[in-house]
C-alpha cells in the first residue's frame, strides 16, 4: 500500500482549542509505490528523543519494530486495524517482536491526538492511539473533530477540562513536533506509516502476508 506523504505547515505558537474546531483534516493519497528499505544503525534510532518510548514486547526479542504513524494517516489506522493484532499476537506477546510507535504527525490535528494519547498517561497511551486509529473517521474527517475528540477522551477517563489543559501544555505541543522532526532529519522518515525492522526501513502499510515475509527469515539469526 501507498505511504501517506509528509505535509509541511506552519505550526502556531500554540495549539489553541478554537483552532480545531474550525480545522479540516489535511490529507493526500500520492500515486507512489514503496519505497526501497534503507538501513538506520540501531544506535541512532534508539537514542533518548524527545518523548519516552512506550514498548510493547521484551527487550530480549530479536526483532526491533518502531512505526513512525500520524493519527489522521488512513493507512496507519488501517495497518492498526489489519495487521498489528497479528504483530501482537502472533510476534509481540510470544516475545519475538519488541515494538514502539513514534508520533509523526502530518498536520496540527493528528498533533492533537497524540497529544491526548501522552496526556491519558504512560499505562493508557498505546489503547487511546487504538482506539483513535479505530474511530478515526468519527474524529479526524468531520466538520467539529473536537466533538469527536470530547467524546472518545471520556470514553478513556478525561474530563473537557483535562482535555482542554493539555491541548494547550505547550511543552508537550513541541515535544510531540520534535519527535516528527528528528526522524525526519536524523531518519529521512517523510511519509507514514513508515517502519524500522532492526534498522531497516519499510514504508507504507504492511499486509499480514508481507508482515509474514518481512519477520520470519529475521527470526532465528
Amino acid at each position: 500500500m501507498q505511504p501517506q506523504l509528509l505535509i509541511s505547515f506552519s505550526a502556531p505558537k500554540h495549539l489553541l482549542i478554537g483552532a480545531l474546531c474550525a480545522l479540516g483534516a489535511l490529507l493526500i493519497t500520492p500515486s507512489i509505490g514503496r519505497a526501497q528499505n534503507t538501513s538506520v544503525p540501531m544506535d541512532s534510532l534508539m537514542a533518548e528523543g524527545a518523548l519516552p518510548d512506550i514498548w510493547e514486547g521484551p527487550a530480549t526479542a530479536q526483532i526491533t519494530i518502531i512505526e513512525y504513524a500520524s493519527m489522521t494517516c488512513p493507512h496507519c489506522a488501517r495497518f492498526h486495524a489489519t495487521t498489528f493484532p497479528v504483530l501482537k499476537s502472533k510476534y509481540i506477546d510470544t516475545g519475538k517482536v519488541r515494538f514502539t510507535l513514534r508520533e509523526f504527525p502530518l498536520d496540527p490535528l493528528a498533533t492533537a491526538g497524540f497529544m491526548l494519547a501522552r496526556c491519558i498517561g504512560p499505562a493508557k497511551r498505546d489503547a487511546m492511539v487504538d482506539l483513535l486509529f479505530a474511530q478515526q473517521a468519527n474524529w479526524a474527517f468531520t466538520d467539529k473533530p473536537l466533538q469527536g475528540l470530547q467524546t472518545l477522551v471520556k470514553q478513556a477517563g478525561m474530563s473537557d477540562d483535562g482535555l482542554e489543559t493539555c491541548l494547550k501544555d505547550q511543552a508537550l505541543y513541541e515535544n510531540v513536533n520534535k519527535v516528527r522532526d528528528r526522524a525526519s532529519e536524523k531518519f529521512s522518515v517523510n511519509a507514514t506509516p513508515t517502519f524500522f525492522v532492526n534498522g531497516e526501513r519499510v514504508s507504507g502499510e504492511i499486509s499480514p502476508e508481507e508482515l509474514d515475509k518481512l519477520l520470519q527469515p529475521l527470526l532465528g539469526k
